[in-house]
Order: structure tokens, then sequence, then C-alpha cells
């Protein structure tokens, strides 16, 4: 009798296991399937975007659209590469983006710094100030951004359209939470040598904040290389416009080759692409690390 009640508690033991597993891998599929359909449902207007850009002379408004290309053909990027001086309008999107990403780099990490290190009278009331501005709509202030610009004389320049971005309030508080996981040892190290503040944080702290610097400049290479409505207002000349302005202002003219415009979008979202690619484990990094402080 205690064989069968030791067997009958095996074939129970065994019917739970194998009951856990079941539940478990039911679990995992559907997760898989909901994660599955979640990515095709942001990636699909990227996709068929690229579909439409191998579309050789094919209206794709057409009933019923077209959605996959018969045949890869590459020939809306070679006409569109001929029509346009892309090497120039990415030029002029590269000296943008490097200005922007310099300028928010720096003066995030000099008013962060100090905001999460320094025991000063106000210190937290000035922090909670600067959030109180991330409700306020960007746009609302892009006409004081443009008086301004025009009143220091930088209108039609680089500078008129990297200035107004040139610092981010979520950028400081990024750096201000990745700068408070910084152990207080490090700055005492460096007091004890005789080091100044800004050498401690330029020498010693920075260093550490790494991850939390990739994921400014990941952010920041996005908004600068995409950003096409604040260069049109502040540049008077189209042959200074980023890639962005310059589809935007070659729409009208490309509205009845919509593949030309899907190649030339194309070619301006490769280098954002291959950006994310090379600094996605800095950037993962740095947001834990930023929850985390």
């Amino acid at each position: 009798m205690n064989k069968a009640m030791e067997h009958s508690r095996s074939n129970a033991m065994s019917s739970g296991v194998i009951a856990r597993r079941l539940k478990k891998t039911v679990r995992y599929t559907v997760t898989y399937i909901l994660l599955l359909l979640l990515a095709l449902l942001m990636t699909g207007p990227f996709l068929w975007l690229l579909s439409v850009s191998l579309m050789p002379g094919r209206n794709v408004f057409s009933n019923p659209p077209a959605i996959w290309p018969t045949f890869i053909d590459f020939g809306n990027y070679v006409q569109v590469w001929n029509y346009m001086n892309f090497p120039k309008y990415i030029m002029n999107t590269l000296i943008i983006t490097v200005l922007g990403v310099v300028f928010n780099i720096v003066l995030s990490c000099m008013t962060a710094y100090p905001l999460a290190l320094f025991r000063f009278k106000g210190r937290d009331m000035v922090f909670a100030l600067l959030i109180t501005t991330m409700i306020i709509p960007s746009s609302t202030a892009m006409i004081v951004h443009y008086l301004t610009i025009q009143w220091l004389n930088l209108g039609n320049s680089y500078l008129g359209v990297v200035l107004p971005a040139a610092v981010s309030v979520f950028n400081i508080f990024l750096m201000r939470q990745t700068f408070q996981g910084i152990p207080a040892e490090i700055r005492d190290s460096g007091k004890m040598d005789g080091a100044s503040e800004l050498r401690i944080w330029w020498q010693l702290v920075l260093p550490l904040v790494k991850p939390g610097i990739a994921v400014i400049m990941l952010l920041e290479v996005m908004a600068f290389w995409n950003n096409f409505l604040w260069p049109i207002v502040v540049l008077d000349d189209p042959e200074k416009y980023p890639l962005a302005s310059a589809l935007t202002y070659l729409n009208g003219q490309f509205s009845y080759n919509f593949g030309w415009i899907a190649a030339g979008t194309i070619i301006s979202v490769i280098p954002i692409i291959l950006v994310f690619l090379f600094t996605q484990r800095y950037y993962m990094e740095g947001l834990a690390g930023a929850v985390k402080g």
C-alpha cells in the first residue's frame, strides 16, 4: 500500500511539473507573439517606406495599393541622389548635429554636476524650477527664439539653428540622476590631491558617467538630424538646409514621384540607424544608471 501511495504521489508531482511547464510555455508563447505584433506595428511604416523606395515608376496610392515591390530596383535612389546635392545637405546636417551634441553634453553635464553633488541654499528649488519648464510646449517658445536669434544677429547661421536647443532640461535631469550614483570618495580623493573642482569634474567624474553621456549623444543626434521646422524658420538660404529640411522643401517638386521622396527619406534615416546600433549598449546602461540614481 505504501508503494501505491508513493506511486500516486510521484504521478501527481510529475503532473504538476508538466502543468507548470505547459503554463510557462503558453505564457512565453503569448508574450513573444504580442511582442512580435508590436514590433511589426512600430516598424510597419518604415518597412512600407523602404518598399516604396524600391518600386520603379509605380503609383503607390493605386487601388489596390502596392505594398511589396515586384522586384528590387535602386533606380529611385540613383535618380534622387543625382537630382539633389546630397553631399552638401549631409555636410550641413553634420555641422548642425555635431554643434548641437557638443553643446548639450557640455552644458547639461556642467549644470547637473553641482545640482547633484554640491550642497547650497536653494538647490532643490532651482532643480524644481527646471523640471517645471518641461511642461511648456517647445512650439510656444518658437517666436521668442526667433526674435532672440535675430537680435543676436545669428539669423541664417548654423549657430542660430543650434542655440535654442543647446541644452535640454531632460538631459540635465538625466545627468543629475547619473551623477548622484558617483561615490563621494571620488571627489574626496581629488580634493585631497589638491585638484580643483573643474579638474575633478573633467578627469575623475566624467569618465564614470560615459553611459549617460552616450544616452544624451544618441537622443540629440536623432533630434538634430531629424529637425526640419526650425532650420526652415531660421535659415534664409536653402543651400544651408539640413537634410530633413531639404527633403521637405523639395516635397512639392517630388509630389508626382513618391518613390523619390521615400528613397531620400531612407537615405536620411540610415545614419541614425547606424548610430543607434553602435551605441545601444551604452544607451541601455545609461538609462539603467539614471533610473537607479
